[in-house]
Protein backbone atom coordinates (compact mmCIF):
# COMPACT_ATOMS: atom_id res chain seq x y z
CA UNK A 1 0.00 0.00 0.00
CA UNK A 2 1.07 3.31 -1.22
CA UNK A 3 0.94 6.08 1.76
CA UNK A 4 -0.05 9.57 0.80
CA UNK A 5 -0.55 12.56 2.63
CA UNK A 6 -1.78 16.24 1.84
CA UNK A 7 -1.17 19.26 4.35
CA UNK A 8 -3.18 22.52 3.70
CA UNK A 9 -3.70 25.36 5.66
CA UNK A 10 -7.06 27.46 5.47
CA UNK A 11 -8.20 30.94 6.08
CA UNK A 12 -5.22 32.74 3.96
CA UNK A 13 -4.71 36.12 3.33
CA UNK A 14 -1.99 37.73 5.47
CA UNK A 15 0.87 36.15 4.60
CA UNK A 16 -0.20 37.57 0.36
CA UNK A 17 -0.76 40.55 2.19
CA UNK A 18 2.72 40.84 3.65
CA UNK A 19 4.13 39.62 0.52
CA UNK A 20 2.39 42.78 -1.53
CA UNK A 21 3.32 45.29 1.46
CA UNK A 22 7.30 44.05 2.20
CA UNK A 23 8.07 43.80 -1.17
CA UNK A 24 10.73 40.87 -0.62
CA UNK A 25 13.18 40.37 -3.31
CA UNK A 26 12.05 36.44 -3.47
CA UNK A 27 8.30 35.35 -1.70
CA UNK A 28 10.27 32.97 -0.20
CA UNK A 29 12.11 36.01 2.02
CA UNK A 30 8.55 36.29 3.73
CA UNK A 31 8.35 34.73 7.04
CA UNK A 32 5.38 32.54 6.30
CA UNK A 33 6.56 31.43 3.49
CA UNK A 34 9.84 30.97 4.06
CA UNK A 35 8.36 28.03 6.97
CA UNK A 36 6.21 26.54 3.99
CA UNK A 37 9.77 26.42 2.02
CA UNK A 38 11.75 25.10 5.05
CA UNK A 39 9.19 22.33 5.47
CA UNK A 40 9.24 21.06 1.78
CA UNK A 41 13.14 21.42 1.53
CA UNK A 42 13.77 19.13 4.97
CA UNK A 43 10.37 16.27 4.74
CA UNK A 44 9.11 17.01 0.99
CA UNK A 45 6.22 19.02 2.25
CA UNK A 46 3.40 20.17 -0.27
CA UNK A 47 1.27 23.07 0.51
CA UNK A 48 -2.41 23.55 -0.27
CA UNK A 49 -3.67 27.72 0.72
CA UNK A 50 -7.05 27.87 0.87
CA UNK A 51 -7.65 31.71 0.25
CA UNK A 52 -10.09 34.30 1.23
CA UNK A 53 -10.26 37.00 -1.10
CA UNK A 54 -10.23 40.10 1.64
CA UNK A 55 -9.23 40.64 5.19
CA UNK A 56 -12.15 41.27 7.41
CA UNK A 57 -13.52 44.08 9.12
CA UNK A 58 -13.14 42.50 12.23
CA UNK A 59 -9.50 42.97 12.30
CA UNK A 60 -9.60 46.91 11.32
CA UNK A 61 -10.35 48.79 8.39
CA UNK A 62 -6.82 48.05 6.83
CA UNK A 63 -8.53 46.14 4.06
CA UNK A 64 -6.55 44.23 1.90
CA UNK A 65 -7.93 42.06 -1.64
CA UNK A 66 -6.07 39.70 -3.91
CA UNK A 67 -6.32 42.10 -6.34
CA UNK A 68 -4.22 44.00 -4.30
CA UNK A 69 -1.34 41.39 -4.86
CA UNK A 70 1.38 41.98 -7.24
CA UNK A 71 2.33 39.36 -10.14
CA UNK A 72 5.78 39.92 -9.48
CA UNK A 73 6.65 36.64 -8.03
CA UNK A 74 4.76 34.58 -10.75
CA UNK A 75 7.15 32.89 -11.94
CA UNK A 76 8.42 31.92 -8.33
CA UNK A 77 5.25 30.75 -7.57
CA UNK A 78 5.24 28.52 -11.07
CA UNK A 79 8.25 27.02 -10.43
CA UNK A 80 7.09 25.85 -6.44
CA UNK A 81 3.96 24.72 -7.87
CA UNK A 82 4.81 21.01 -7.62
CA UNK A 83 4.24 21.54 -4.03
CA UNK A 84 2.73 25.19 -3.49
CA UNK A 85 -0.98 25.63 -5.04
CA UNK A 86 -3.78 27.44 -3.89
CA UNK A 87 -7.64 27.25 -4.07
CA UNK A 88 -10.56 28.83 -3.31
CA UNK A 89 -11.75 29.26 0.46
CA UNK A 90 -14.38 31.80 1.28
CA UNK A 91 -14.54 35.82 0.30
CA UNK A 92 -13.48 37.02 3.86
CA UNK A 93 -13.26 34.94 7.62
CA UNK A 94 -16.63 36.70 8.48
CA UNK A 95 -19.24 35.57 8.97
CA UNK A 96 -19.25 31.83 9.88
CA UNK A 97 -20.74 29.02 7.90
CA UNK A 98 -20.71 31.84 4.92
CA UNK A 99 -21.81 28.86 2.18
CA UNK A 100 -24.05 26.54 4.34
CA UNK A 101 -27.25 28.56 2.30
CA UNK A 102 -25.54 29.90 -0.21
CA UNK A 103 -27.25 30.97 -3.47
CA UNK A 104 -25.64 29.53 -6.88
CA UNK A 105 -24.51 33.27 -7.77
CA UNK A 106 -22.83 33.59 -4.78
CA UNK A 107 -20.37 30.53 -4.39
CA UNK A 108 -19.84 31.13 -8.39
CA UNK A 109 -18.79 34.95 -8.01
CA UNK A 110 -16.21 34.41 -4.89
CA UNK A 111 -14.59 31.18 -6.49
CA UNK A 112 -14.28 32.54 -9.80
CA UNK A 113 -13.28 36.21 -8.12
CA UNK A 114 -10.25 34.27 -6.07
CA UNK A 115 -9.28 31.76 -8.69
CA UNK A 116 -8.92 34.70 -11.42
CA UNK A 117 -6.51 36.75 -8.92
CA UNK A 118 -4.56 33.20 -8.47
CA UNK A 119 -4.36 32.64 -12.37
CA UNK A 120 -2.73 36.42 -12.35
CA UNK A 121 -0.32 36.28 -9.76
CA UNK A 122 0.70 32.79 -9.39
CA UNK A 123 -0.33 31.41 -12.44
CA UNK A 124 -2.94 28.48 -13.84
CA UNK A 125 0.07 25.41 -13.01
CA UNK A 126 -0.41 26.96 -8.70
CA UNK A 127 -4.60 26.24 -8.81
CA UNK A 128 -5.53 23.18 -6.87
CA UNK A 129 -8.99 21.68 -8.22
CA UNK A 130 -9.78 20.79 -4.56
CA UNK A 131 -11.52 22.91 -1.85
CA UNK A 132 -12.40 23.02 1.69
CA UNK A 133 -15.07 25.88 2.16
CA UNK A 134 -14.83 27.98 5.16
CA UNK A 135 -16.81 26.05 8.08
CA UNK A 136 -16.60 23.35 5.37
CA UNK A 137 -20.49 23.11 5.07
CA UNK A 138 -22.13 24.18 1.52
CA UNK A 139 -25.10 24.34 -0.43
CA UNK A 140 -26.37 21.80 -2.97
CA UNK A 141 -26.74 24.81 -4.85
CA UNK A 142 -23.06 25.88 -3.88
CA UNK A 143 -21.73 22.41 -4.76
CA UNK A 144 -23.05 22.55 -8.57
CA UNK A 145 -21.19 26.27 -8.99
CA UNK A 146 -17.89 25.15 -7.49
CA UNK A 147 -18.61 22.04 -10.01
CA UNK A 148 -19.14 24.21 -12.96
CA UNK A 149 -15.24 27.09 -11.78
CA UNK A 150 -13.53 23.79 -12.80
CA UNK A 151 -13.26 22.26 -8.89
CA UNK A 152 -13.62 18.86 -8.86
CA UNK A 153 -13.72 18.00 -5.06
CA UNK A 154 -14.55 18.93 -1.69
CA UNK A 155 -14.16 18.14 1.37
CA UNK A 156 -17.45 16.60 3.57
CA UNK A 157 -18.46 16.27 7.05
CA UNK A 158 -19.98 13.60 8.69
CA UNK A 159 -22.33 11.56 11.26
CA UNK A 160 -26.00 11.77 12.38
CA UNK A 161 -27.99 14.49 11.71
CA UNK A 162 -31.29 16.24 13.52
CA UNK A 163 -33.50 18.57 12.85
CA UNK A 164 -33.76 22.07 14.21
CA UNK A 165 -36.07 22.47 16.32
CA UNK A 166 -35.68 26.25 16.84
CA UNK A 167 -33.97 26.32 20.47
CA UNK A 168 -31.15 28.75 19.28
CA UNK A 169 -29.43 27.67 22.73
CA UNK A 170 -27.94 24.62 21.07
CA UNK A 171 -25.72 26.31 18.85
CA UNK A 172 -23.03 28.12 19.69
CA UNK A 173 -21.88 31.93 18.75
CA UNK A 174 -25.33 32.91 17.08
CA UNK A 175 -24.92 30.31 14.53
CA UNK A 176 -28.49 29.54 14.76
CA UNK A 177 -29.15 32.88 12.57
CA UNK A 178 -26.62 31.63 9.96
CA UNK A 179 -29.29 27.83 9.85
CA UNK A 180 -32.16 30.21 8.72
CA UNK A 181 -30.92 32.81 6.59
CA UNK A 182 -31.75 31.22 3.54
CA UNK A 183 -32.37 28.22 4.87
CA UNK A 184 -32.40 25.25 2.61
CA UNK A 185 -33.71 21.69 2.87
CA UNK A 186 -30.62 19.83 2.97
CA UNK A 187 -29.35 22.24 6.37
CA UNK A 188 -29.42 20.25 9.68
CA UNK A 189 -27.85 19.76 12.61
CA UNK A 190 -24.84 17.42 13.69
CA UNK A 191 -22.32 16.80 15.93
CA UNK A 192 -18.88 18.07 15.12
CA UNK A 193 -16.50 15.36 15.72
CA UNK A 194 -12.78 16.67 17.08
CA UNK A 195 -11.08 18.34 19.87
CA UNK A 196 -12.68 21.72 19.29
CA UNK A 197 -15.32 21.22 22.31
CA UNK A 198 -16.50 25.27 21.71
CA UNK A 199 -18.13 23.96 17.99
CA UNK A 200 -19.42 20.21 18.64
CA UNK A 201 -22.95 21.73 18.20
CA UNK A 202 -22.47 22.03 14.76
CA UNK A 203 -24.68 22.99 11.43
CA UNK A 204 -24.15 20.77 8.16
CA UNK A 205 -25.34 21.35 4.66
CA UNK A 206 -25.04 19.69 1.32
CA UNK A 207 -21.47 17.90 1.40
CA UNK A 208 -22.75 15.27 4.38
CA UNK A 209 -22.16 11.82 4.41
CA UNK A 210 -23.30 9.15 6.89
CA UNK A 211 -20.99 7.69 8.59
CA UNK A 212 -21.24 4.53 6.30
CA UNK A 213 -20.32 6.55 3.53
CA UNK A 214 -17.44 8.04 5.06
CA UNK A 215 -15.89 4.83 6.44
CA UNK A 216 -15.13 4.60 2.26
CA UNK A 217 -13.09 7.84 2.34
CA UNK A 218 -12.10 8.76 5.85
CA UNK A 219 -7.87 8.11 5.24
CA UNK A 220 -8.58 6.60 1.58
CA UNK A 221 -7.55 7.49 -1.37
CA UNK A 222 -10.81 7.45 -3.04
CA UNK A 223 -13.53 10.41 -3.11
CA UNK A 224 -17.35 9.70 -4.41
CA UNK A 225 -18.83 11.51 -7.39
CA UNK A 226 -22.34 13.49 -6.76
CA UNK A 227 -24.22 13.12 -9.47
CA UNK A 228 -26.73 15.90 -8.62
CA UNK A 229 -23.81 18.54 -8.76
CA UNK A 230 -21.20 16.91 -10.86
CA UNK A 231 -18.55 17.20 -7.87
CA UNK A 232 -16.82 14.38 -6.11
CA UNK A 233 -16.80 14.58 -1.80
CA UNK A 234 -13.50 13.50 -0.15
CA UNK A 235 -12.39 13.53 3.11
CA UNK A 236 -9.18 15.65 2.64
CA UNK A 237 -9.01 16.52 6.51
CA UNK A 238 -9.31 15.26 9.88
CA UNK A 239 -6.55 13.21 10.97
CA UNK A 240 -4.88 16.47 12.34
CA UNK A 241 -5.76 20.13 13.12
CA UNK A 242 -2.34 21.46 14.14
CA UNK A 243 -3.65 24.92 15.99
CA UNK A 244 -5.65 21.82 18.19
CA UNK A 245 -2.41 20.19 19.02
CA UNK A 246 0.77 20.57 20.76
CA UNK A 247 4.15 19.73 20.40
CA UNK A 248 4.46 17.30 23.41
CA UNK A 249 1.59 15.26 21.62
CA UNK A 250 1.83 15.24 18.07
CA UNK A 251 3.84 12.21 17.84
CA UNK A 252 1.32 10.39 19.69
CA UNK A 253 -1.42 11.40 17.10
CA UNK A 254 0.51 11.01 14.09
CA UNK A 255 1.45 7.32 15.26
CA UNK A 256 -2.60 6.97 16.01
CA UNK A 257 -2.91 6.89 12.14
CA UNK A 258 0.12 5.99 10.49
CA UNK A 259 -1.89 2.38 9.30
CA UNK A 260 -4.18 4.54 6.84
CA UNK A 261 -3.54 4.43 3.26
CA UNK A 262 -3.94 8.13 3.26
CA UNK A 263 -3.65 11.18 6.33
CA UNK A 264 -4.62 14.88 5.98
CA UNK A 265 -2.72 17.50 8.48
CA UNK A 266 -3.96 21.00 8.06
CA UNK A 267 -3.87 24.06 10.01
CA UNK A 268 -4.91 27.88 10.08
CA UNK A 269 -3.12 30.72 9.02
CA UNK A 270 -3.72 32.95 11.51
CA UNK A 271 -2.19 31.40 14.61
CA UNK A 272 0.62 32.12 13.03
CA UNK A 273 0.77 35.75 13.37
CA UNK A 274 1.78 37.46 17.12
CA UNK A 275 -0.76 40.10 16.68
CA UNK A 276 -3.35 37.69 16.74
CA UNK A 277 -5.53 37.09 19.92
CA UNK A 278 -4.82 33.25 20.07
CA UNK A 279 -1.23 33.23 18.73
CA UNK A 280 0.58 30.39 18.73
CA UNK A 281 4.23 30.87 19.21
CA UNK A 282 5.42 27.24 18.33
CA UNK A 283 3.34 27.56 14.93
CA UNK A 284 6.51 27.16 12.96
CA UNK A 285 7.71 24.06 14.71
CA UNK A 286 4.83 22.51 15.01
CA UNK A 287 4.37 22.71 11.31
CA UNK A 288 8.35 21.10 10.97
CA UNK A 289 7.66 18.37 13.57
CA UNK A 290 4.43 17.08 11.39
CA UNK A 291 6.18 17.38 8.36
CA UNK A 292 8.94 15.20 9.49
CA UNK A 293 6.76 12.79 11.54
CA UNK A 294 4.48 12.09 8.53
CA UNK A 295 7.73 11.53 6.07
CA UNK A 296 9.15 9.53 8.45
CA UNK A 297 6.22 7.37 8.48
CA UNK A 298 6.53 6.42 4.92
CA UNK A 299 4.16 8.72 3.60
CA UNK A 300 4.06 10.57 0.56
CA UNK A 301 3.33 13.86 0.61
CA UNK A 302 1.01 14.83 -2.67
CA UNK A 303 -1.30 17.75 -3.91
CA UNK A 304 -4.45 16.97 -3.27
CA UNK A 305 -5.17 17.09 -7.47
CA UNK A 306 -3.15 13.64 -7.54
CA UNK A 307 -5.85 11.79 -5.01
CA UNK A 308 -8.65 9.59 -6.45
Amino acid sequence: MKKLSCFYIDDVIWCLRDVAREKPKSVFDNAFFAMLKRAHDDSGMKVQLNLFYRTDFFYGSDEFTLSDMPDCYKSEFEAASDWLRFTFHAKQEFPDYPYVNAKYEDVKNDCEKILCEIRRFAGEKSISHVCCPHWLPISREGCRALADSGIKRVSVSSGDTAEYTGDQSVLPYGHAARLLQNRQPETRLYTRPGKNASIRSSICGYNHVSSEVLATLFRKNHSILDEKTGIRFCAMGGCACLNLENLQTLGDVIKSVSDSEYIGIFNHEQYFYPDYYAYQPDYADKVYLAARLVSEAGYTFVNADELN
